[in-house]
């Protein structure tokens, strides 16, 4: 079955919200590269900023899940949108993990449904976190019933 990794774009503040997945989640960067780090290429000139700017960086935090994220380029980058356009659903395997991660990944963001069981068998939780990510917490203490 493949992975799904999901991958964040950000507007500079990649390596920032990175280094705070990994304080709640744990492990190791896998890779972090800087826009500094690319060959040169033709047509494309950066700027101190932009070289310092997150080019690609991977945080596995599951067996077979890996947080992935950039910056946004410059000019010669796709614009980034920040807003709705993606949802991290993350499956506890305890109760307590589940509450762990929900309330410190929501720390100085917005709440929009505090942790609770649901009427589909979930322990379940949604917010949206400091740096305008949206993620949904889930536990089943009987998967697949």
């Amino acid at each position: 079955m493949p992975a799904v990794n999901p991958y964040l774009t950000f507007l500079g503040n990649c390596e920032e919200a990175f280094t705070f997945y990994k304080s709640v989640f744990g492990g190791e960067f896998a890779f972090i590269g800087k826009f500094s780090d690319m060959p040169p290429q033709e047509g494309v000139t950066l700027t101190e900023e932009e070289k310092n700017k997150v080019m690609h960086v991977s945080l596995p935090i599951g067996p077979d899940t890996i947080l992935m994220g950039s910056d946004s380029g410059g000019e010669w980058a796709p614009p980034t949108v920040i807003g709705n356009n993606i949802t991290i659903s993350i499956t506890a395997d305890t109760k307590e993990d589940a509450d762990r991660y929900f309330n410190e990944l929501s720390k100085d963001g917005k709440v929009t449904m505090p942790m609770a069981d649901t009427f589909w068998g979930d322990y379940f939780g949604m917010f949206t976190d400091k740096f305008d990510i949206n993620w949904m917490i889930s536990y089943n203490e009987n998967p697949g019933s």
